[in-house]
């Protein structure tokens, strides 16, 4: 599949929500997305292919849609996932991190055993916004000793500025708005 009909494929796939989860908001809904296998599938083997089999160890997905597509280039890879959890989600040891969001603060944890130094770490997510969870996932799996290889997102909101928060990622979104 070209590029320019992939790009095709999942705008054609992607709902918009006006005015949701509040006013001024167009929520971009990947659901119809997931469901279509073709274009679930697609975004899976274009993610795999632009950072190339055997070049990655684990996936490790954001909550949650970030799980759904990350578990699914995980397999891909031949890698393990590894879920980056809202606070107080994992039941064992974390590293934990803090973030500010666009309306707000949060925090994400990982597991202190769920990498290896020196692994190589893809992480996944479905959208690419102001950079800040994408900013403290990556600072936790460098906490853990491993190596953030870099970043893939279904789609990037470039009028966010997310990417300039990341000068020392690779980035890569499939879609940008």
């Amino acid at each position: 599949m070209s590029p320019l009909d992939l790009v095709a494929l999942l705008r054609a796939r992607i709902r918009e929500i006006p005015d949701f989860p509040e006013a001024g908001v167009s929520f971009k809904d990947i659901t119809p997305l997931l469901a279509d296998h073709t274009a679930f599938a697609a975004v899976v083997d274009a993610i795999v292919s632009h950072h190339g089999r055997g070049t990655i160890d684990k996936v490790a997905g954001i909550e949650a849609r970030g799980f759904i597509l990350g578990a699914a280039v995980a397999y891909h890879f031949g890698a393990g996932f590894v879920p980056v959890r809202k606070d107080g989600k994992l039941p064992s040891s974390t590293y934990s991190q803090a973030y500010a969001l666009e309306y707000g603060e949060a925090t994400i944890e990982v597991h202190q055993d769920a990498f290896v130094p020196g692994e190589r770490v893809l992480l996944v997510d479905d959208v690419l916004a102001t950079g800040g969870t994408v900013a403290a996932a990556a600072s936790l799996i460098r906490r853990a000793g491993a190596v953030v290889s870099g970043c893939s997102v279904l789609m990037e909101l470039t009028f966010l500025g997310g990417r300039k928060r990341l000068p020392d990622l690779d980035v890569h979104s499939l879609l940008t708005y």
